[in-house]
């Protein structure tokens, strides 16, 4: 458990299996299934509709969380209008209602995630207790959250306005207020996954203080029970790996031609996105190319481990990568770009190699391909810095530790260890450093 009692901790992100695209729903699933299992009560607040708005269907899979989780899957009678107005105004609105509703129930930690469409910087002054914010992306920089320039490439130099118009995104009008400034005061602490993402807040203008907590990778977290449509069947071909959303940013299309021309080895793409179809232009049919779909985590982990090497070609600045820690927890090697904050997984790891150009690539991939003993090496220093660095029980000693430092700061004392003062008597809990009776939760 790590704390002398259970916890209730309330989670807060757009996107929430199965109502997900990317990572942060995942990491989000992920955390909050551990500390269930570690006793904790855990609540998760996210937005369907916005789910539904940009998929435009639902979901065709299941995910099973532990019992002391709790999902709310928010809905509104005005559908996608609910996001979109949070999207222009930086408020809840049309969900405010409910989500006050929820977070009156009293908790000892509010951590936000991905909360651009589920209630923008309005959200953070709402509920008491413990308030995190985690930066999955660069949404307190970016109005398109990922900080690359009009589709093209990094953003080193702002262009927000015409850029937001690029990709067809109707200007965010609370950025020219002061809306978001005057919300994080209500936030105690800012949690950056990379030092990289850190470091580019910082130079981007953005001054609050920052801690450096990376995510962690686990096999436990809920189960995925989708039934994928592609055949994931072995074969006696070898093959590299690509895992993640098929969209421009991640660098997909980087690797098709390399692979239609590639004879040593086959090139299997695990995923889903809106440049699919630009994919399957550019591979041209070719029997080199493999399109997986989408993958359950079942799935995912047995392609770790046949593969020769997942491939990280991304183009943008990634804030941190789950598919690397997914990796390495099956002892695959990595190949991986040289870009934001991904070099951090890698150098000290000695998981792989990192590249800037397609020769670089060509190298580690030749290198691993004609060589056993070197993937099985490389494979072997992923799994052990994965162990050391990037587990559960690795995260979640570094969270409480760092929940205990912002309880001493906001408190006085820890509210959940027996030594403090105000140790509550049982059947009592405590929420905002303030005793309440355990029967109103």
């Amino acid at each position: 458990m790590i704390t002398d009692r259970p916890l209730r901790f309330c989670m807060i992100t757009t996107f929430y299996p199965p109502y997900n695209f990317g990572g942060d729903g995942i990491f989000v699933q992920r955390l909050s299934n551990e500390l269930a299992r570690r006793g904790h009560q855990v609540e998760v607040v996210h937005c369907i509709d916005s789910y539904r708005f940009l998929a435009g269907q639902e979901p065709d899979t299941r995910y099973e969380d532990h019992p002391n989780l709790t999902v709310h899957g928010l809905k509104s009678p005005v559908g996608f209008c609910s996001p979109l107005a949070t999207q222009q105004t930086g408020l809840p609105l049309f969900k405010s209602r409910r989500i006050r509703q929820i977070l009156n129930k009293g908790f000892d930690v509010i951590h936000y995630h991905n909360i651009s469409l589920v209630g923008g910087p309005k959200i953070m002054e709402y509920g008491h207790g413990i308030k995190l914010y985690t930066m999955h992306d660069y949404w307190l920089l970016c109005p398109t959250n990922v900080l690359f320039r009009f589709n093209r490439a990094p953003c080193v130099q702002r262009h927000c306005f015409t850029c937001a118009l690029s990709y067809k995104r109707p200007p965010q009008l609370w950025r020219h207020l002061r809306l978001l400034e005057t919300n994080l005061k209500h936030v105690d602490a800012l949690i950056a996954p990379s030092q990289f993402a850190k470091e580019i807040h910082s130079q981007l203008g953005f001054n609050p203080p920052i801690v450096h907590l990376p995510h962690f990778g686990s096999n436990s977290s809920g189960a995925n029970t989708q039934h994928s449509k592609s055949d994931v069947a072995s074969t006696t071909r070898p093959y590299f790996l690509f895992v993640g959303r098929l969209e421009k940013l991640k660098g997909p299309q980087t690797l098709v031609p390399m692979f239609r021309e590639y004879g040593k080895a086959q090139l299997w793409i695990a995923g889903t996105g809106s440049y699919e179809s630009r994919l399957h232009r550019l591979a041209g049919g070719s029997d080199n190319i493999r399109f997986l779909g989408q993958q359950s985590s079942e799935q995912l982990q047995k392609l770790y481990q046949g593969t020769l090497a997942v491939i990280v070609p991304s183009i943008c600045f990634e804030v941190f990568s789950l598919v690397i820690v997914e990796a390495f927890m099956q002892r695959t090697p990595v190949i991986a770009r040289n870009i934001g904050g991904i070099p951090e997984l890698m150098q000290g790891s000695g998981g792989g190699f990192l590249y800037r150009t397609d020769e670089e690539l060509l190298n580690a991939m030749h290198s691993i391909a004609t060589s056993p003993t070197l993937r099985s090496e490389l494979g072997d220093k992923g799994y052990r810095a994965f162990v050391l660095r990037w587990s559960n029980d690795v995260h979640l000693k570094l969270y409480f530790d760092f929940l205990g430092k912002i309880a001493m700061r906001k408190f006085g004392y820890v509210p959940w260890k027996r030594e403090n003062p105000e140790w509550p008597q049982p059947g009592f809990s405590v929420t905002h450093g303030l005793t309440t009776s355990s029967k109103h939760h």
